[in-house]
């Protein structure tokens, strides 16, 4: 199994640390619903999961859940995300107010997951019951000599560590004051960030704080991830995941705040998946309109039609999202299930196509060889009992549902699939007043049907 080392910017034979794989993924802010180009880093992350378990490896999984800290900049400015929050939607000032908006957002987000077939992590951590050990990592950096305090806070000082950046290959002397972080006269670096944020001038607002060495206040945004990753699975561990977005601040600080800590590395592979690309750019959430998992629900697209179409692009290639592309991945899952539906009991795994789709699958990833060579094992030869089998093996790793969708295909009753055939010779002759009747029909008993370039999907109404 080969993976695209970002610290190395090349493909490396992944070797675990033991055999118990050690993962970790930079989870959400839980200041707004996840859009779906978010969404598609958890797809990645959910993709690589289960093909380490499908090599047969053991995997713990943590994801951290950022309640505080976050700032609407990546660097060391600009609005607390949750209380942007709790602006934004008119609550109250206070701690509950932020209690109620993280545990709101939490939950909407794992329900969006889960929609789409992702594995929840073995771990959970949210960053708030996390303090301690954040203020232990911070005190060690500190003791390291890699910290000054400023009248605002402490920071992390990056000319002591003579490879800072290397994550991002930075070239130090050619950034530009502002460029990446805030301008603060008492910072004695333009890359230097806040460890600790202090609860006096511009911080002395803020709802969250807590008592530390260097005075009331609250963590800063980075240190969240090297604490928790570091508590929950030792350092080093094996993989840390994100979006590219994480590689120049995010994730080049936690690797600097590790290995002052502990002189040793974060993380072995460091993974990053490419943006979603709508209208030319990023999809972010601070833009206006951004696209959710209800979105497409309510425009009537099975949220599973976009885990398929994340899984058409590599996930260090850019994935340009539209409707259209978005339908196209919808009728062809469509297609897939109809396929399946027709497949028998599943009879043996077929060696040589299973090689196929292994080789695929653990070259990097690379999901749109993996599902070029589904589409190949229903075109192919193999009996009807070895492709069911063998699909049922790759949807391991896919997550398509394709067992359930069999068994939810084969509940149609008689009389749909009479209503559908009649309708079928309606839209022959044209008669589409008539054909959209019967839609309505089957509608009303509890089904609905999708007219695809593969034929007639019926599925029932959720």
């Amino acid at each position: 199994m080969v993976l695209y080392n970002t610290l190395d910017r090349k493909k490396e034979i992944f070797k675990p640390i033991k055999n118990r794989v050690g993962l970790y993924s930079c989870g959400p802010t839980v200041y707004n619903y996840a859009h779906i180009g978010n969404l598609r880093a958890y797809v990645f992350a959910d993709i690589l999961k289960k093909t380490l378990k499908y090599n047969g490896y053991k995997v713990k999984h943590v994801m951290n859940i950022t309640d505080v800290g976050h700032l609407t900049s990546d660097a060391d400015f600009g609005e607390d995300k949750m209380i942007k929050a709790l602006r934004r939607e008119g609550k109250k000032f206070n701690k509950k107010s932020i209690k109620k908006i993280s545990k709101f957002y939490t939950r909407a987000f794992k329900q969006d997951i889960k929609k789409l077939n992702i594995q929840f992590p073995n771990l959970w951590t949210k960053a708030t019951a996390y303090i301690k050990e954040m203020i232990k990592m911070i005190r060690l950096i500190e003791k390291n000599g890699y910290a000054y305090e400023t009248s605002d806070g402490l920071y992390f000082n990056t000319a002591k560590l003579p490879d800072y950046g290397k994550l991002a290959q930075l070239n130090i002397k050619g950034l530009q004051p502002g460029a990446r972080v805030e301008i603060n006269p008492e910072k004695k670096n333009l890359t230097d960030f806040a460890l600790w944020f202090k609860a006096v001038g511009k911080g002395k607002s803020h709802l969250m704080q807590w008592a530390s060495p260097w005075g009331k206040g609250w963590p800063g945004w980075h240190i969240e991830c090297s604490a928790m990753s570091s508590k929950c699975l030792g350092q080093p561990f094996d993989i840390h995941t994100g979006g590219i977005d994480h590689i120049p601040v995010h994730h080049t600080n936690e690797i600097a705040q590790a290995e002052a800590a502990r002189k040793k590395p974060l993380a072995h592979y460091w993974l990053h998946n490419e943006f979603l690309i709508l209208d030319k750019e990023k999809m972010a959430k601070s833009g206006e309109g951004f696209i959710t998992l209800s979105t497409l629900a309510n425009k009537g697209f099975n949220p599973l039609a976009y885990r398929y179409f994340c899984l058409t692009a590599h996930y260090r290639s850019p994935l340009n999202f539209n409707w259209e592309n978005l339908l196209a991945s919808q009728n062809a899952l469509n297609n897939l299930y109809q396929n399946v539906a027709g497949y028998p009991r599943p009879t043996k795994i077929n060696k040589e196509t299973k090689q196929k789709f292994t080789s695929a699958i653990n070259d990097d990833l690379d999901t749109p060889q993996a599902l070029s060579v589904v589409w190949e094992t229903i075109k192919s030869d193999l009996s009807n009992g070895e492709k069911m089998a063998t699909l049922i093996d790759f949807d391991k790793i896919l997550g398509l549902d394709l067992i359930k969708t069999k068994k939810d295909l084969s509940k149609i009753p008689l009389k749909i699939k009479e209503i559908v055939k009649k309708r079928e010779l309606f839209r022959k002759e044209k008669n589409w007043a008539a054909a959209d009747q019967l839609r309505q029909e089957i509608n009303n008993l509890g089904f609905q049907i999708e007219d695809t370039a593969q034929g007639t999907f019926i599925k029932k109404n959720n």
